[in-house]
C-alpha cells in the first residue's frame, strides 16, 4: 500500500454502522481493516477492496494478535472506530449475570481493551483518532434495554475522560451517539425473549419483545448514517461529540424533562403502567 494512504482499523462489522462504514471509508480512498468475531461474516468486503480480520474483542490475545498485524502491513492506524457491541434485551432483575458480564466485556471493557493496544502507536505518531460508537440510549435509558443502555452510557463517560487524558499526545476521542440505525442488532436481541413469559412481567411480553426492536422503526438506513460520519471523521479537527441517525436529536431533549414525566412517558410506551393497573385490580 501507499505509505501515504490513511487506516482506519474497525470493530464489529458483520452488519449495520461497521458494515457501512468500511464501505463508506473504502470509497474515500481509505485503507480499511473490517474486523469481525468470524471472517465469513465480513469475507464479501474483500470484493470492495476492503481487507478484513478476526477481531473479538473480549479476547486480548485476539486484539493483539489483530492490531500488530495492521502495523506489520500498514505502519500506523490514523482512526480506530469502536464500535462492537451487543443489545441485551429483558427486566434486569430477571437477566442472569454472565448475560451481564458478556455485555459489559463487550460493549465496555472491549472497547477499551482495543483503545489501549492501539493507544501506542498513535503516540509515537503524535496523531490519531478514536472514534467510540456510543448510543442516544445511553442519554434516555428505557425500560427492558438496561444493560445497553448502561453500557452505552458508561462507553459516553469513558470517551469524555479519555479525551481529555489524549489530547496532550494529539489524539482526538471523538464520541458518537447514533438514534435508530438499521442493523442487525434487534433481532439478535430478540432470540429467547419468551422465557420472559413466566416471570412477573409476563403479561407484557409484547412490550419486551416491541422494545427489542423500537430502534428499528423508520430507522435510518447505515449507509446513509455512515456517508454522514465519514463525512465529518475525514476532517483535520472533527467535533468531539457527534448525534446523527432517527431521534438522536429528539430523545436527548425527552431526557432533559422532569425525572416524573420522563418515567410515565417511558412507562406507557413500553407496557409499565399495564402492570401497575394488573396490580391495582
Amino acid at each position: 500500500m501507499n505509505s501515504d494512504t490513511p487506516v482506519v482499523l474497525i470493530s464489529g462489522c458483520s452488519t449495520g454502522i461497521g458494515r457501512a462504514l468500511a464501505v463508506e471509508f473504502s470509497s474515500s480512498n481509505w485503507h480499511v481493516v473490517a474486523t469481525a468475531r468470524k471472517l465469513s461474516a465480513i469475507e464479501d468486503l474483500k470484493k470492495q477492496k476492503i481487507e478484513t480480520a478476526i477481531l473479538d474483542v473480549t479476547d486480548e490475545r485476539s486484539i493483539k494478535t489483530c492490531v500488530d498485524s495492521v502495523i506489520a502491513k500498514t505502519g500506523r492506524i490514523d482512526i480506530l472506530v469502536n464500535n462492537a457491541g451487543l443489545l441485551l434485551i429483558g427486566p434486569l432483575v430477571e437477566l442472569e449475570n454472565h448475560e451481564l458480564r458478556q455485555q459489559f466485556e463487550t460493549n465496555v471493557i472491549g472497547l477499551a481493551a482495543l483503545t489501549r493496544a492501539v493507544v501506542p502507536h498513535m503516540m509515537k505518531r503524535k496523531k490519531g483518532k478514536i472514534v467510540n460508537i456510543s448510543s442516544i440510549s445511553g442519554v434516555l435509558p428505557t425500560p427492558f434495554a438496561g444493560p445497553y443502555c448502561s453500557t452505552k452510557a458508561a462507553v459516553t463517560a469513558y470517551s469524555c475522560v479519555l479525551r481529555m487524558e489524549l489530547a496532550p499526545f494529539g489524539i482526538q476521542v471523538i464520541t458518537v451517539q447514533p438514534g435508530g440505525i438499521k442493523s442487525s442488532l434487534s433481532d439478535n436481541a430478540d432470540k429467547n425473549l419468551n422465557r420472559f413469559k413466566n416471570t412477573p412481567y409476563g403479561s407484557i411480553q409484547d412490550a419486551i419483545v416491541e422494545r427489542a426492536h423500537a430502534s428499528q422503526i423508520n430507522a435510518t438506513p447505515a449507509e446513509v448514517f455512515a456517508r454522514k460520519l465519514v463525512d465529518k471523521l475525514v476532517l483535520e479537527k472533527t467535533p468531539s461529540f457527534i448525534r446523527l441517525g432517527k431521534d438522536s436529536i429528539r430523545l436527548p431533549l425527552v431526557a432533559k424533562l422532569p425525572i416524573a414525566l420522563v418515567d410515565a412517558l417511558l412507562s406507557k410506551r413500553f407496557g409499565l403502567r399495564r402492570l401497575s393497573k394488573q396490580r391495582d385490580l
